[in-house]
This record gives C-alpha cells, sequence and structure tokens, in this order.
C-alpha cells in the first residue's frame, strides 16, 4: 500500500490489518475494519484532574468559558487538555 504522493511506502508496522477474502468470482480482496475506536474518550483522559490544576481552578468547580477558551489557543499540553475539554463539551446532553 503506498502513501499518498511523495510520501513513500507506509511502515509495515504502520499498515492497517484486514481480512483476506475471496469473492464468488475467485479474486482476492482485503476487508479493513469500518469505523474508529469506539472508546477513544477513555484513551484521551489520561489525568483527570489536570486542567483544573493548570488553570487554578479547584476541583468540583467549572471552569470559567472565557478562561478555557484563552487556554485552548495556547500550545503544550495546556492547549491539548482545553481543546479536548470544550470537545467534550459538546457531547453533554
Amino acid at each position: 500500500m503506498m502513501a499518498s504522493r511523495g510520501m513513500g511506502a507506509i511502515r509495515p508496522s504502520k499498515m492497517p490489518t484486514g481480512v483476506k477474502k475471496q469473492r464468488r468470482d475467485n479474486t482476492d480482496f482485503t476487508e479493513y475494519a469500518k469505523g474508529g475506536k469506539v472508546s477513544w474518550i477513555k484513551d484521551a483522559i489520561k489525568t483527570p484532574g489536570a486542567l483544573h490544576k493548570q488553570l487554578g481552578v479547584k476541583a468540583g468547580e467549572k471552569i470559567p468559558a472565557g478562561k478555557l477558551a484563552k487556554a485552548a489557543k495556547s500550545s503544550g499540553k495546556l492547549g491539548q487538555r482545553a481543546r479536548l475539554a470544550k470537545t467534550l463539551q459538546g457531547f453533554k446532553k
């Protein structure tokens, strides 16, 4: 499998895994899994409460929207955590 233009071949460890199958007309094809990992949120939150600690907000209190928006624009782990928090806000019912 080749990557998109100019990137060269993909390393075997990064290749998607699939199941080899055969059609009725005896031609082979590879069937790949559909969709992404379902429980990505559980894996994304490694240290609960880290964003509160970095922003100086007590645990259990709500982070102010302005503070969260400002933190989301910053770089590094603080920005990553703030952007994830903004993404997860949209998941609430």
